[in-house]
């Protein structure tokens, strides 16, 4: 004998399916947003790489095997990729946000890190630029030859205050 359901319940049965698939759609939609980052480059040279990231940068290292160096960037994993050969990229593979830009780039220009210099564009002494929007920014390269970056962001002279909705005008 066959069972017989009537449209009524199979119509809230599709009603039911539809809406589990759209809660489950819902909630992977994001599946990253509060997912944790690590931070990847290479070397050809792990040691080299190990005494400028941990003794030159200051970053604490915390694991080392016959892949990677792994450092610790304030919570966030910076892998260093043991590999055979490598072209960096002409363009920044990690920068670091930095409260005094000067004087971080003087520590560093103290122990034996060059800046960048780009003719196209004004840096001062230090090599640092000022960009339109007021942040202030240098380059350097690790051994490897990877481009890396300090910024430091215009301090405002107003506290912070957390965004708020534009009103339009009422229309008269």
């Amino acid at each position: 004998m066959a069972v017989r359901v009537d449209a009524e319940h199979e119509a809230q049965f599709e009603v039911a399916q539809v809406a589990e698939a759209m809660a489950v759609k819902k909630k992977n939609s994001r599946p990253l947003e509060t997912a944790a980052i690590t931070a990847f480059i290479a070397t050809t040279d792990a040691q080299r790489s190990k005494t400028f990231y941990r003794d030159i940068l200051g970053l604490p290292l915390v694991n080392e095997d016959q892949f990677a160096l792994v450092f610790d960037c304030r919570g966030v994993p910076l892998r260093i990729q043991k590999v055979d050969s490598l072209k960096p990229h002409p363009f920044t593979s990690l920068g670091w946000l930095v409260d005094d830009i000067r004087n971080t780039a003087s520590t560093l220009s103290a122990q034996g890190v060059v800046f960048e210099r780009y003719g196209f564009m004004e840096q001062d002494e230090l090599g640092i630029w000022k960009a339109p929007s007021g942040a202030k920014v240098a380059w350097f390269q690790d051994p490897d030859g990877n481009l890396l970056s300090l910024t430091e962001h215009r301090r405002s002279s107003k506290r912070a205050r957390k965004p708020t909705a534009r009103r339009r005008p009422a229309r008269r």
